[in-house]
């Protein structure tokens, strides 16, 4: 089985990576796979510059990323009560490409924060989106005051 995990966060010390790596630790003899979203920057997204430039090698790259796993294990983190400006970006360039983002592939989707309520917070945004991305039930988990 291969996992892909990552925090939804660019950030180098991001407590949601660590949160979705952990994660990865209840699967023996997996393929894993933890992804860095720093790799993966792209201009913020606009419909002027996908019709002038096309779409970025980074965003068909996660998409692949993908579409070569059996299980995503992504952990939100939240930014000022939402999910990433990052995550978004790369949501909104891949979304793009192909609707259905997450290639309809198990998922669980978590997050963590120090607070009582910005893993609640992110975990709640993204599902509407998220199911229609996606179109199957997916278990969410948060852990509060993660210090």
């Amino acid at each position: 089985m291969k996992i892909l995990a990552f925090g939804a966060s660019s950030s180098k010390n991001s407590i949601n990576k660590k949160f979705a790596t952990y994660a990865t630790t209840f699967f023996e003899n997996a393929d894993i796979e933890i992804l860095n979203l720093s790799q993966f920057e792209m201009p913020v997204f606009s419909v002027d510059k996908e019709k002038d430039n096309g779409f970025p090698p980074a965003a068909y790259q996660f998409l692949e990323k993908i579409s070569k796993t059996d299980l995503l294990i992504i952990s939100m983190a939240e930014h000022n009560g939402s999910y990433t400006t990052a995550f978004k970006n790369i949501l909104d360039w891949s979304s793009r490409i192909n609707g259905k983002i997450f290639h309809n592939k198990p998922m669980l989707l978590m997050s963590t924060s120090p607070g009582q309520r910005g893993q609640k917070v992110c975990l709640t945004l993204p599902k509407p989106d998220f199911l229609f991305m996606h179109q199957i039930f997916f278990p969410c988990f948060h852990y509060p005051n993660s210090n």
